[in-house]
């Protein structure tokens, strides 16, 4: 079973912060990571390789820099990687990002399964896995937390809703895009990563000319929405204690969330 495993490096959110005059991310001196939901795709992707073999690469788009999260995927049983990376590709929106990976995916051609996360913790759209499955005219299948069967022609999986979960039969090959709940990420083995960084590790570099499109239709240029003004929005927050009696007090509460509508 070939499986292509779709990843993005992100800055650890936990440290993001927002210039106040330009309004955009301060990347500098932020440590770069592997989207969470990404290793819960490329953990998927391991098993599947270790029940039924077969080939994984793992696909990313971004600067030269992303090379690290393809490396540390290597580490982890990734068999190859792939890094879209070409300055065209800049400033892309989620159709245009979802239409390079696409033009890869159709390149690299010899594969039955793509699993990529939900979605970006710096972006939280959750449309990159759905909208390549749209360009690639696969079914697809979202918020997976299980695959219950998988063969050469089909496998039945479980997606969660809010109030339980659905099991869907889908042919191969399929899209589809997990969540947390997927599984337990295993940790890159230390000879992996030192294989992983050498001149010889099997990791290909392409950009717009090699996938076939046309620098017009990825990157800024080709996309359909646009960012106008990126900011932290400024929160203003009043603390009232209600004190005495029990029956007082939630007696008032309730007054207040009635006046302000909040009930």
């Amino acid at each position: 079973m070939n499986i292509i495993v779709l990843v993005k490096q992100v800055p650890d959110t936990t440290e993001v912060k927002l210039d106040p005059k330009t309004g955009s991310l301060i990347r500098e001196g932020i440590e770069s990571i592997i989207n969470p939901d990404g290793r819960h795709a490329l953990e998927g992707a391991i098993r599947l390789k270790e029940d039924h073999g077969g080939k994984i690469i793992v696909m990313s788009m971004g600067p030269p820099q992303a090379m690290d999260a393809i490396s540390e995927a290597l580490g982890m049983g990734a068999d190859e990687g792939i890094l879209l990376s070409d300055k065209a590709f800049a400033g892309a929106d989620t159709w245009a990002t979802s239409l390079t990976l696409g033009k890869a995916i159709e390149k690299v051609g010899d594969y039955d399964l793509v699993i990529c996360g939900r979605q970006a913790i710096d972006g939280d759209t959750a449309q990159i896995g759905p909208q390549v499955a749209d360009h690639l005219e696969l079914p697809q299948v979202t918020y997976v937390f299980e695959i219950e069967k998988i063969d050469e022609k089909s496998m039945i999986v479980k997606r969660r809703l809010e109030d339980g979960f659905e099991r869907i039969q889908c042919n191969l090959p399929a899209v589809i895009t997990v969540i947390g709940e997927f599984n337990a990420p295993r940790y890159a083995m230390v000879g992996g990563l030192i294989d992983a960084c050498k001149d010889k590790a099997p990791i290909k570099i392409w950009n717009a000319a090699d996938i076939g499109v046309q620098t017009r239709a990825v990157g800024l240029e080709g996309s359909l929405t646009h960012v106008i003004k990126t900011f932290a929005p400024k929160v203003k927050r009043e603390t009232e204690i209600l004190e005495g009696d029990t029956q007082e007090a939630v007696k008032s509460l309730m007054g207040k969330l009635r006046t302000n509508r909040l009930i």
